[in-house]
């Protein structure tokens, strides 16, 4: 058992650069070690970013998509890249609903300005962003026929959840019906910019010039503990000032309170954020410990959410429980065997210098994540539906190809810049071993001893044991080759 003030080991060191960046290597888990880290010191200096205000701007969809992916390359800020790709596939939206490359881009760069910071305030600008207001039909949303699709999300996805963590439903339909009403005439002009056609928007007065005065006035979540049987009247609280009422409509939900007493979007977003960097399928102990802990339930600020899940031993449980073990994301497989191979994605379309000369649009399609075009509103499914005979062979192709890539620059592989391995006709193995699954930031799991390591051994020395001779120029480049590859294609490199 640890906490905040628990040194960190180098297993340890390693698991948290993995899980919270792109890949762990060797030199950066050993400078933590070095200085004696402790898991709050390593969670505040990595939490401790200014948020970049990057927006991967063009006209071309394809190109947003590959911005965003070469940005994830070079970028020294990881864990902030890792929270953008969080609240993606959060407030997922796609692209071939939108269809609008610039809102798409505008949309990232919120993502990326709000993603540690006070939910509170992503989630008023998100009610606003024209890509959600599109993809969710707010931009559709008239007085006579209200729609819904944008009122049902913000609770079932977005901030609720459906059920609290005792199983019981968090809304009514008729929570939905009303919350449709305060979204009616919102609309975005030509630049991008959200705006309130009040012509359009149902004002709810009940007066004389009132053409719905049968709808009655703006409540909602009547009965929940927070409001008591009367509800919450966002309308009344808004008053004249209609483009208040999404407002008031976040300040209810925000102060929605489950069947216990507890916080409910605290809880859920505790819970979506703990699904994401710690444990696919957390206790509600858990979940409930992690928002007393850090205070999100009146804060409402990620990074001290987050900071408290970094420190908690459940965080470190993968090291020693095999069952909370994740599967790494497509996008985060490629963009850490990238960054930890030092290579670089070619020219504006982004592919790779070798093999089959894959773009990475195509290679991340095929591993079954094209980012900015998630399948559904409910993002992409996780864990187990990320590996299956088809997306296996992608990220095997993905890997082939990227340790094949000769050409020049920073494009291509060259395993004598990574290793410093000098002619000689007589290598040890293990030190070859130790040298490739050190930078790809799986070393425990090529133990002396173990049947990944023996595999390697074998396969360095042809089946005959002793060492290996590493005195042609071409045998070592191809040996180092394979052991990368093999690497990168095993288990260990998939999970963590």
């Amino acid at each position: 058992m640890g906490d905040q003030n628990s040194p960190l080991s180098e297993a340890e060191a390693r698991h948290l650069l993995r899980r919270t960046g792109f890949g762990a290597k060797q030199r950066d888990v050993e400078k933590i070690v070095e200085r004696g880290e402790t898991r709050g010191q390593a969670a505040d200096r990595l939490l401790g970013f200014t948020p970049s205000n990057f927006r991967p701007r063009n006209r071309d969809i394809d190109l947003v998509h590959n911005k965003w992916i070469k940005f994830m390359t070079r970028t020294k800020l990881e864990l902030q890249e890792k929270l953008v790709l969080f609240w993606h596939d959060h407030f997922a939206t796609s692209n071939e609903v939108v269809g609008d490359a610039e809102w798409m881009a505008t949309q990232n760069q919120t993502l990326r300005l709000h993603c540690k910071g006070d939910f509170r305030t992503m989630m008023y600008a998100i009610n606003r962003d024209p890509a959600m207001m599109d993809f969710l039909d707010t931009i559709r949303n008239r007085r006579a026929v209200p729609n819904e699709n944008y009122s049902r999300e913000v609770k079932e996805l977005f901030c609720l959840g459906v059920y609290d963590l005792d199983g019981q439903p968090n809304y009514t339909q008729e929570d939905i019906v009303q919350t449709a009403r305060a979204f009616t005439g919102w609309r975005v002009d030509e630049k991008g910019r959200a705006y309130l056609n009040e012509s359009q928007h149902d004002r709810g007065t009940g007066d004389p010039g009132d053409p719905y005065p049968e709808r009655g006035p703006k409540v909602i979540f009547q009965g929940n503990p927070a409001f008591g049987p009367a509800g919450y009247d966002f309308g009344a609280a808004a008053g004249s000032n209609y483009a208040a009422e999404i407002d008031e409509v976040m300040n209810a939900i925000f102060a929605h309170q489950d069947s216990a007493g507890r916080n409910t979007v605290a809880h859920w977003i505790a819970y979506r954020l703990i699904t994401f960097f710690a444990d696919p399928e957390p206790s509600n102990a858990y979940v409930e410990a992690m928002v007393s802990d850090s205070g999100f339930d009146s804060s409402f600020v990620v990074a001290d959410l987050l900071r408290a899940i970094l420190v908690s031993d459940e965080f470190y449980a993968p090291l020693t429980d095999a069952s909370k073990l994740s599967v790494k994301w497509p996008v985060d497989y490629v963009v850490s065997t990238l960054r930890l191979l030092g290579m670089k994605l070619k020219s504006r379309y982004q592919y790779i210098d070798g093999g089959s000369y894959s773009t990475v649009q195509d290679t991340l399609s095929n591993m079954g994540q094209l980012l900015l075009e998630p399948p559904s509103v409910f993002g992409w499914d996780w864990e187990g539906a990320w590996v299956n005979s088809s997306t296996l062979l992608a990220r095997y192709g993905f890997v082939r190809d990227a340790i094949s890539a000769r050409g020049k620059g920073g494009s291509a592989l060259r395993p004598e810049r990574l290793f410093d391995f000098a002619e000689s006709p007589a290598v040890d193995p293990d030190v070859v071993i130790d040298a490739v699954t050190g930078l790809l930031g799986v070393a425990p799991s090529f133990d002396t001893g173990s049947d990944n390591r023996d595999a390697l051994i074998e396969y360095l020395t042809d089946g005959l044991g002793g060492t290996v001779d590493f005195s042609d120029y071409e045998t070592r480049d191809k040996k180092l080759r394979g052991v990368i590859l093999l690497v990168t294609q095993s288990p260990a490199y998939m999970l963590h």
